[in-house]
């Protein structure tokens, strides 16, 4: 399956050496493998090609100025509003329209709409990315969750779970604050682990777009005790959408039904996305299996504004923080 999909996005976008082996190391397929053990090879495929989609897009803004990220907003959100009238000769839209026909054959139109608007949600969050970081902006706290909620295409890739488990939420379900609530949790989690898990890649390109350097600032923390307190955080969402679990009203008969198998949607993708991030090689190379049992890592030199002192700082959560992520993180591998 992730052979299938590095070649659907190989076949369409050309990458140097360089960019074609950080590519392999997404291991999107992977990743959806994890997030949806559930389903069949069509809907599979499916949420794969998403995954490797929506890194390359990421990636790709990752090098764009605001302007040229709200370019690109347009383009692909015509891929989804209107496929017929999506440029065809831009290779990130072939690919869109692509995904999104195939999409559209078994999802529902309220599972449609829901990804669609996610996914406006996305692109318009990322031009705000692209915005502080051509002004080397690094916003508050309360603010960076909300726009990260968006930036780390999460929502989309939740409304995949009803795509592949073959369900439509209706819109009064879906939009009950104890699902929205579980649904910010799991957004929360799986972005916060992975700005932690991303840390020291982005750090050494000078991206602040992250968690940990936006704790660093607010709360005038250095990188250890941020690394703690966004550990503990992350704690925090769990607690969060297990309490909400429990709360949870029952809708009666197959509408339970459908909720029961969306949660079980948002688990897979808090211990998928887990998984991933220690398995395939774009966080820790070779060292993913090793850096899970001793949570230990030494910053790469910076690119950009060289500092002697940080390059040889080691990040490891303290005992006391780091005993509490090891009992949920081996919880959450043994489920």
């Amino acid at each position: 399956m992730c052979r299938n999909a590095d070649e659907w996005i190989l076949n369409e976008v050309s990458y140097n050496e360089e960019k074609r082996a950080r590519f392999f190391k997404i291991n999107g397929g992977l990743l959806a493998g994890y997030c949806f053990p559930d389903t069949d090879a069509f809907h599979l495929q499916v949420a794969s090609d998403f995954i490797e989609w929506i890194f390359v897009v990421d990636d790709l803004t990752d090098e764009y100025t605001k302007s040229e990220v709200g370019s690109l907003r347009d383009i692909v959100m015509t891929c989804f509003r209107d496929p017929e009238a999506c440029d065809q000769t831009i290779p990130v839209c072939r690919l869109a329209t692509n995904l999104f026909t195939r999409f559209l054959q078994t999802a529902g139109p309220r599972c449609t709409k829901r990804f669609v608007d996610t996914m406006e949600l996305y692109v318009d969050a990322v031009i705000q990315q692209a915005a502080d970081r051509d002004s080397n902006n690094i916003p508050d706290m309360q603010t960076y969750i909300a726009l990260r909620r968006e930036t780390s295409a999460v929502r989309p890739s939740i409304i995949l779970a009803e795509f592949t488990a073959g369900i439509d939420l209706p819109d009064g379900v879906a939009e009950h604050p104890l699902i929205r609530s579980m649904e910010d949790a799991t957004n929360d989690w799986c972005s916060w682990t992975n700005d932690i898990f991303s840390y020291n890649k982005e750090q050494s390109v000078g991206d602040t777009h992250n968690f940990v350097a936006v704790i660093m600032k607010e709360r005038n923390l250095d990188l250890q005790a941020a690394m703690d307190y966004a550990g503990e955080l992350c704690l925090a969402c769990i607690t969060t959408f297990e309490d909400n679990r429990k709360a949870l009203p029952s809708w009666g008969g197959d509408i339970d039904r459908q909720v029961n198998l969306y949660i079980q949607g948002m688990q897979d993708w808090i211990i998928g996305s887990l998984h991933w991030s220690f398995d395939c090689k774009r966080y820790f190379g070779t060292e993913g299996d090793a850096i899970k049992q001793h949570r230990v890592i030494q910053l790469a030199p910076q690119r950009k504004r060289v500092s002697a002192a940080r390059n040889t700082i080691w990040y490891v959560t303290q005992q006391k923080s780091g005993d509490k992520i090891h009992i949920i993180f081996a919880d959450l591998y043994a489920t």
